[in-house]
């Protein structure tokens, strides 16, 4: 049986390549530090015997006994509420997390994936997106703390490949959605469908013409499979091109929930992209892979799951607290 650590188990990409290597076949072994991860998406999976959790925070050493056959590193804050709130350790996990992994990889000779981000891109002058384009990326913007972590995880990544020879995997991660988001981590998605759910008006940023690609959680873990079993090492973009406005899809939210809410308008944060769409031919031409769930599909499905939360979980606000000893 081939064994896969999967660090950032806990979270909800994370969790869902858990469920997915475990149907594949594969000895599973979780790893997270619980910052931003939670238990409940895994719970699941403890009582199978090809399962197992370290729960450890991957900035320190990180030892695994026995053989291993991949590694997915997906321990990061995603969203911006997190990573700003920890920027110090945002930086820390894309940057000594990735080292300690890919110290780890030629240890046990295994193969490595990392999971960059379209914000590697930044507020983009190129549209849609391509995989050669550099972007245009503040390095000292508040953004800045999670942007170029992601940047660094790749540089260092290829350099491994390139003076060690380590077998990598880079993928390109676009605005994902599906069950097990936080309900109010700042997402676009959870954030309208809480907000929709507390009868409150929906915050659209800016006048609500930036725009957004969103993929549904099940495609984008087959594109992110299909990468690591492939033989291509350069960077490649996994999302749904299908574009559009927030201030659109802040209507569709209001149609889907049957609910009457207005649309109220704030300022645009800091740095935030304005447009946002993955060209993915690469990930056509080389995978055989393109998005199979359309957005009406997969919001009915992430609607019917925040709509079964608990009157408790629903009013819940994120008040997380971090010790010195977390960002330091």
């Amino acid at each position: 049986m081939k064994k896969v650590l999967i660090t950032g188990a806990a979270g909800f990409l994370g969790s869902h390549l858990c469920d997915r290597f475990i149907k594949e076949g594969y000895y599973v072994i979780g790893m997270d530090n619980l910052i931003t991860g939670d238990l409940k998406n895994i719970e699941h999976l403890f009582k199978l015997k090809t399962f197992e959790f370290y729960h450890h925070d991957v900035t320190k050493f990180v030892h695994v006994p026995g053989k291993l056959d991949y590694i997915l590193h997906f321990a990061s804050p995603a969203s911006p509420i997190d990573y700003l709130k920890i920027p110090i350790q945002t930086l820390k996990v894309g940057a000594l997390g990735t080292h300690n992994l890919l110290g780890l990889a030629i240890e046990k000779n295994a193969r490595i994936l990392i999971a960059s981000t379209s914000e590697i891109y930044g507020d983009p002058l190129v549209h849609p997106q391509n995989e050669d384009y550099y972007g245009n990326v503040s390095t000292i913007g508040p953004r800045g703390v999670y942007d170029e972590a992601k940047r660094f995880m790749e540089s260092i990544t290829m350099a491994y490949h390139r003076f060690h020879g380590l077998e990598t995997r880079i993928v390109r991660i676009f605005n994902t959605y599906g069950p097990r988001m936080r309900l109010n981590d700042g997402r676009v998605i959870p954030a309208f469908i809480g907000q929709a759910l507390r009868g409150e008006d929906l915050t659209v940023f800016g006048d609500g013409s930036q725009t957004r690609s969103f993929c549904y959680v099940d495609d984008q873990v087959e594109g992110i499979y299909r990468l690591l079993m492939s033989d291509y090492t350069e960077p490649i973009n996994i999302g749904n091109p299908e574009e559009i406005t927030i201030r659109d899809f802040a209507e569709e939210i209001i149609k889907l929930t049957g609910t009457n809410q207005k649309i109220i308008y704030k300022p645009l944060p800091v740095d935030d992209p304005l447009q946002r769409q993955p060209d993915i031919t690469r990930a056509k031409e080389i995978l055989g892979w393109e998005p199979k769930i359309d957005r009406v599909e997969g919001m009915q499905k992430v609607y019917e799951y925040f709509k079964n939360l608990s009157e408790e979980e629903l009013d819940k606000k994120e008040h997380r607290e971090f010790t010195s000893h977390n960002i330091r």
